[in-house]
């Protein structure tokens, strides 16, 4: 399991940013209400920065910052405590400072903070509670198309009629391929709105050719 006592499993900015395009892919495709979402995906909330955020609508939130260097994981658990954070963010590079003692972070809160950079990979600051639930949010960061199916057939088909994604077409969107309509209809049985569909995939910034 992924958590900050064990990152290693957790894949390189690169990688880590085309999964966190294709989690709020596959979120724009199941939901088209975005407020029922988990995931999305901005490709272009500031110069330079690209934001991935996570609401599970219980009061738990995960940010992801990528920026040139690399990217920094911000991550909220409401039934855990806050630790200090000079000592969860030590030793974070100061080109992140702005997103981790900004908004809207400052009023999220953090529990835990993890970033990546080339020349050191992944690292942690001081770790106050070996248990700060983050493993709760890290665990969808496995790169595996099984995970997200899983998480999702839960999510959005328990109460509904909904055939399971096909975790082929899932593995497609993870590996950043063109969404097309049929790879969509893989994911889903039908969708109603196309053209919102489209205007949540530029805003991901993900590639797609629905003629």
């Amino acid at each position: 399991m992924i958590s900050t006592q064990d990152y290693h499993a957790l894949p390189d900015a690169a990688s880590l940013k085309r999964l966190c395009k294709a989690l709020a892919v596959l979120d724009a495709i199941n939901s088209p209400d975005w407020e029922y979402r988990y995931y999305s995906y901005n490709a272009a909330w500031a110069e330079g920065e690209e934001l991935l955020t996570m609401r599970d609508g219980e009061g738990d939130e995960l940010l992801i910052l990528f920026r040139p260097e690399g990217c920094v994981i911000n991550g909220f658990l409401h039934e855990y405590d806050q630790p200090d954070k000079a000592q969860t963010t030590r030793g974070l590079p100061a080109y992140f400072d702005e997103f981790m003692f900004g908004e809207p972070v400052n009023s999220i809160g953090t529990t835990f903070c993890l970033w990546y950079t080339a020349e050191h990979g992944w690292q942690t600051g001081v770790l106050e509670n070996e248990d700060d639930g983050s493993e709760e949010l890290l665990y969808i960061f496995d790169n595996n198309p099984e995970t997200y199916a899983t998480w999702a057939e839960e999510y959005y088909g328990d109460e509904t009629d909904r055939s399971p994604s096909d975790v082929a077409a899932i593995a497609q969107i993870y590996r950043g391929e063109t969404l097309t309509k049929a790879l969509v209809l893989a994911i889903v049985d039908e969708l109603e709105d196309w053209p919102q569909l489209e205007k949540d995939l530029q805003e991901i910034g993900y590639p797609y050719d629905f003629s």
